[in-house]
């Protein structure tokens, strides 16, 4: 990765931010997958009808409008003179960069779509989802830190931090229910 990023112009002349970075990867690969536990521990209640894909929608449905929110708030908070055409790219590439967010979600999506057409259990639909997310949070930790120039030891450390996160969820959970 060149360090040394010179942003390319828009065709008006005026530059475009410069592109983000694997730890911009890491913020949405982790809020994403935090956002789908805590969504996964809280659509199930114990002695409510299960209803997995219902559930699957609304993961999905809050992972892409917390995206698209967040977005908007990251344009608006970094708002730059130009024309509204200009103003109108910057607000599409800062959508557009919350896609990591939307994927983090996508297992759990998938593991809720899988339950309802299998008909699994919510109780170890939810344990499932939740340990998947744990280790998912260990993985985006340490892969996006090693990509960033930390060395082995310390992104597995980063990634046993950010599985910590997906442990407070689990342990909220078992708390709370």
């Amino acid at each position: 990765m060149n360090e040394h990023h010179h942003p390319q112009p828009l065709p008006s002349g005026a530059p475009l931010p410069p592109p983000r970075r694997g730890a911009d990867w890491m913020f949405g690969g982790v809020y994403g997958t935090v956002l789908a536990s805590a969504l996964l521990a809280a659509l199930d209640q114990k002695g409510g009808e299960y209803t997995p894909l219902y559930d699957a929608s609304w993961v999905l449905v809050t992972a892409v409008t917390a995206g698209a929110a967040h977005g908007y708030a990251h344009h608006m908070a970094t708002h730059r003179d130009g024309g509204p055409g200009r103003r109108w790219r910057l607000l599409a590439v800062a959508l557009w960069n919350e896609w990591p967010m939307v994927a983090a979600t996508l297992p759990t999506v998938l593991l809720l779509v899988g339950a309802g057409l299998a008909d699994w259990d919510s109780y170890g639909v939810t344990a499932v989802g939740l340990g998947l997310n744990t280790a998912l949070l260990f993985g985006w930790g340490a892969f996006v830190a090693v990509r960033v120039g930390y060395r082995l030891r310390s992104a597995l450390l980063i990634g046993l931090a950010d599985a910590t996160i997906g442990l407070a969820v689990i342990v909220a959970n078992a708390l709370i229910k």
